[in-house]
């Protein structure tokens, strides 16, 4: 299995980084050359342990759907997302929020 990772680092609070990556209309809005949006599920607000959402979007000229369940949450240091129907065989998502500084995340 493939595993990609990417790190960012942010001048923000671990918790202000790990509500901004469970807010569905943050997400939403981060997207927009993709046309991705929320069409089932929560759609709206914060996910938490157990949501899940359906994504759809173009990617590569075709439309698409994916949903997502949120399987592991220990704010404010990893949530787990997992793809439940999709296009993948699976797909395994882990978010980790690590304080850098006094208001900085890796």
């Amino acid at each position: 299995m493939p595993i990609i990772r990417i790190e960012t680092w942010i001048r923000a609070s671990p918790e202000a980084c790990f509500d901004l990556a469970r807010d569905v209309e943050a997400h939403v809005a981060s997207t927009t050359g993709t046309d991705e949006r929320a069409v089932g599920g929560v759609t709206t607000g914060l996910l938490g342990l157990g949501d899940e959402v359906t994504w759809e979007a173009v990617h590569l000229g075709v439309r698409q759907r994916l949903t997502a369940r949120i399987t592991e949450l220990d704010r404010p240091r990893h949530f787990v997302d997992e793809m439940v129907r999709g296009a993948f065989a699976s797909l395994h998502h882990e978010h980790r929020f690590e304080a850098i500084g006094p208001a900085a995340t890796r």
